[in-house]
């Protein structure tokens, strides 16, 4: 490294703002994080929080959930005020601790065991190739509005048991509330946000009331689970019933249309890798591996300090607020050789895209059976796919992903 290119890294580590970021920061953030990693790995941010960027240090925050708590009844307060995306974002599962975690997610993971989400997947290349079959007799497709968001509705929406005809409101729903996660919001992503939660807990309420009246096999219909709870003590009160509902469609819409949508561009990028792929097709489960590490969906998460403590070094009082940046952990040279290279072979691949610890994903092994088999098949049925001009990136820090990409499909 020349002293001029360290100079300008330091710049990039020093003036860091995760509220004040440049339009090429969402294009590409990964020499934001690397400058942050080499110069300031714990981060101080203008606001008194912490930003870390290293993949040991992230770790050690996932391994101790008791230091630092996942609960943002006190964080949220000040940016959503007494709201609806307030009540959603601090009773649903990611944004809360044992003992209210523990119950919600033990009733959610019993209905995605091994063999529930193995009863999936003839459905799921059923619904797969039929987008496939319509995208062949146009030639061509966006990849995200008409394949890689289509999917993981389908399939929350069936985990639900949502009528067909009532889905279509979902994505915005979850786009929207999702959106307002953001670092820093205006006010018409705010009212966008809040008119959503509105929107979908008045959906459910009806949902639910006629699921009470006829219920579901709770082997299989996550509402219908979590309406019967798991015995005395483990009932879901109606509002946290309602905003976990919700809760379930985020988790498993944006970050798997993600998924799905950053691979197949990565692999235009990588055309050795996508030519590995085509060759060995066995080679799809350490592919989405390396999807999910290499362009991760989701780029950052939160925690707030329970105690006094330290975290790579750096001392921090109780109550300080500190983002883990699992886009920079995955890119750590510490961890992975060659961090910035797609390797669809890398092996071992320990990344962090589903988190670690107890909060880790609970639907990680329904998320990779889509990417598997939505990456996979598209591959295969169209292996000269082309970009068809310049993507639209979907304008989000925490979520990364596109809004649109057009493809054309035979080269």
């Amino acid at each position: 490294m020349t002293p001029a290119t360290a100079t300008d890294t330091s710049s990039l580590a020093r003036d860091f703002d995760l509220r004040n970021l440049s339009p090429a920061f969402y294009a590409d953030p990964y020499p934001v994080y690397h400058a942050l990693r080499t110069h300031e790995p714990v981060k101080r941010m203008p606001d008194g929080s912490l930003f870390l960027t290293r993949f040991r240090d992230v770790q050690a925050v996932y391994r101790d959930p008791k230091t630092f708590s996942s609960d943002k009844t006190v964080e949220f307060r000040p940016k959503y005020g007494d709201s609806p995306l307030y009540a959603h974002h601090t009773t649903s599962l990611v944004f809360n601790d044992p003992p209210r975690h523990t119950r919600v997610r033990k009733l959610i993971a019993g209905a995605l065991t091994a063999r529930a989400i193995a009863a999936m997947e003839p459905g799921l290349i059923r619904l797969v190739d039929g987008l496939l079959d319509a995208a062949a007799q146009r030639g061509r497709i966006d990849l995200i509005g008409e394949f890689a968001s289509a999917i993981p509705v389908e399939i929350i929406g069936n985990l639900l048991d949502v009528p067909h005809d009532e889905r279509a409101p979902l994505r915005d729903w979850s786009l929207a509330i999702l959106g307002a996660l953001e670092p820093s919001l205006n006010d018409a992503q705010l009212a966008r946000g809040n008119r959503a939660v509105s929107e979908f807990v008045d959906y459910l309420r009806g949902l639910v009331a006629r699921r009470r009246a006829a219920p579901g096999d709770p082997q299989h219909d996550v509402l219908t689970r979590l309406i019967q709870g798991e015995g005395p003590g483990e009932q879901l009160s109606e509002e946290e019933l309602l905003q976990n509902c919700i809760f379930i469609l985020n988790a498993g819409h944006e970050t798997t249309t993600n998924l799905i949508g950053n691979g197949l561009v990565t692999l235009t990028e990588w055309p050795g890798e996508r030519e590995a792929l085509l060759r060995e097709p066995a080679l799809i489960d350490t592919a989405v591996e390396e999807c999910l590490r290499f362009e991760s969906s989701n780029q950052l998460g939160n925690r707030m300090s329970t105690v006094d403590t330290e975290i790579g070094g750096v001392a921090l009082p109780r109550g300080t607020p500190v983002t883990l940046c699992i886009g920079a952990a995955k890119r750590d040279p510490e961890q992975f050789a060659q961090p910035d290279r797609f390797d669809i072979r890398r092996e071992p691949n320990r990344h962090l895209a589903f988190g670690f610890g107890i909060h880790q994903c609970a639907g990680l092994s329904l998320a990779r059976l889509e990417a598997r088999t939505a990456i996979g098949r598209f591959v295969r049925r169209f292996p000269a796919y082309r970009l068809d001009g310049e993507p639209t990136r979907g304008g989000r820090v925490r979520f990364r992903g596109f809004a649109a990409v057009p493809v054309v499909l035979n080269g």
